[in-house]
């Protein structure tokens, strides 16, 4: 019951993170990172808007968006486009797909229906002036530097997800860019392939697990049940053997379980140093 009062308990969470390839234009960029919305799991408009003004009044230089815009079908997102078109960066919204995305856990009179629900949801993220980014990538510049923003599909080490993303398709003309950063939903993505073949990327961000909007994280001690399932479940995590890094968003939105628990619901500020 407590936890049914902390499901709009937007928390905004600041992170400095240091790379020593950072192009020096981009030192001090500002990243809001976002995750999960599960739009069809709200039931308080105002509440939501006040967490996309929360967004707003950290003037972020790039916004980021790392799936499950929706728990099904597109239609969820029909009563809020006037709450998340909101959103602006002077560096413009970029967005990638997570598995809720695809329309995977309904049944669907045919699979035409499912497939046109998926390109209504294409349409969605371009009438918010999202870039959604289906394994490819985009290159912002500022001054003479440049940087690589890398988008894939859903790609999960975990057996019962199917693997949509094309990591060597998102990737392929990035190999001269000299910084990284990927989108990509499902945080096991990181060690299992990431970390194995791709050094070149120095930040992935994902969302996915939510913390399982249950937990403990206080100081000295960090525990969620989802970490039996998942290594890196939330937060910032760093390789062991390079400067590779991956933050994981706790999830703006919920699902199933409509509340919070030790695990508050996440906007991310990342200021790259």
């Amino acid at each position: 019951i407590y936890g049914f009062g902390n499901k709009y308990h937007y928390q905004v969470k600041r992170t400095t993170l240091s790379f020593p390839n950072l192009p020096p234009s981009f030192k001090g960029l500002k990243v809001a990172h976002i995750s999960d919305i599960h739009s069809g799991s709200f039931t308080d408009k105002k509440a939501v808007m006040k967490g996309v003004e929360k967004i707003m009044n950290e003037k972020p230089d790039l916004i980021l968006f790392t799936g499950d815009l929706v728990n099904n079908v597109a239609e969820e997102m029909d009563a809020y486009m006037d709450v998340f078109d909101k959103l602006q960066a002077p560096m413009g919204i970029y967005s990638t797909l997570g598995n809720h995305d695809y329309g995977d856990y309904i049944s669907w009179e045919t699979e035409e229906h499912k497939k046109a629900n998926l390109e209504r949801l294409k349409v969605v993220h371009q009438s918010l002036g999202w870039r959604l980014l289906m394994n490819e990538h985009v290159q912002l510049e500022r001054g003479e530097d440049r940087i690589a923003v890398i988008g894939i599909e859903n790609w999960s080490s975990k057996a019962n997800f199917p693997k949509y993303g094309d990591m060597g398709k998102a990737y392929s003309g990035t190999e001269n860019v000299p910084f990284k950063i990927l989108l990509s939903h499902d945080p096991s993505h990181w060690r299992k392939e990431v970390l194995a073949s791709y050094p070149g990327i120095d930040l992935m961000l994902s969302g996915h697990t939510h913390g399982m909007q249950f937990g403990v994280e206080i100081p000295g001690l960090k525990w969620s049940p989802v970490q039996y399932v998942y290594r890196e479940w939330a937060g910032l995590y760093e390789h062991e053997e390079g400067t590779q890094k991956l933050y994981v968003n706790r999830g703006f939105g919920f699902l199933g379980y409509p509340g919070r628990v030790g695990i508050m619901p996440e906007i991310t500020v990342l200021e790259l140093s």
